[in-house]
């Protein structure tokens, strides 16, 4: 287990220079209102990881709102702020320090790039109507996502022996069910919100195709 924490750690710094954006960094610099957004919403992703419960330590059931994330920033940005957030919950002690790498990649990097994965699939194939937007890349989206982040924790878990599968199974998968609908409930809500009121945050909502009268 050592040995994979150890290399988790090793892929972080390529993962995040894959995921640099030039754009993104420039705009960062130059406007107040995207800076304000990018903080403000990694502040909000820390209280929502850190307000979490469950029966066994590590084994935590929370809501991670990274469908949200994706589609406000984009998938290198979303990553980026992932990293912020994975700074924070480790200066506030509620991840150890030797499992912050594969804590960043399994719980954070890939379920926001699955996350990314659902909108571009929707956008591609599918009507581009604000309701597809709202209930596929939103809502559906979302809770795909936290699917595969509680997958992803439940198989470290049990590859590095940390539970035995009887326990992932009774006090975690089988709990983490409950917390799908509530996730994408609270994510179609959000979307539809910055949708219909800011559609500026969404950074992969485009108001000529998804609002055209024609449709």
């Amino acid at each position: 287990m050592m040995i994979a924490q150890v290399l988790a750690w090793l892929l972080c710094p390529l993962v995040l220079w894959l995921c640099w954006s030039k754009a993104g960094w420039r705009k960062l610099k130059s406007e107040k209102d995207y800076q304000h957004l990018v903080f403000g919403t990694t502040v909000l992703m820390c209280f929502l990881w850190a307000a979490k419960a469950g029966i066994r330590e590590g084994l935590d059931l929370h809501f991670l709102g990274l469908a949200v994330l994706t589609l406000c920033h984009g998938a290198r940005i979303a990553v980026w702020i992932c990293a912020l957030l994975l700074g924070l919950l480790l200066m506030l002690n509620f991840i150890p320090l030797l499992d912050g790498g594969l804590f960043f990649l399994l719980a954070m990097v890939l379920p926001a790039l699955f996350s990314y994965a659902v909108f571009w699939l929707s956008y591609r194939y599918l009507t581009h109507h604000l309701f597809v937007y709202i209930f596929v890349a939103g809502f559906f989206n979302a809770g795909f996502t936290l699917l595969l982040h509680q997958g992803l924790v439940a198989l470290w878990f049990l590859l590095g022996g940390l539970q035995p599968w009887e326990t992932i199974w009774n006090d975690y998968l089988k709990l983490s069910l409950l917390m799908w609908f509530p996730e994408s409930l609270l994510s179609g809500m959000a979307v539809t919100l910055m949708a219909i009121y800011r559609p500026q945050w969404l950074r992969t909502f485009y108001d000529r195709e998804y609002l055209s009268p024609e449709r």
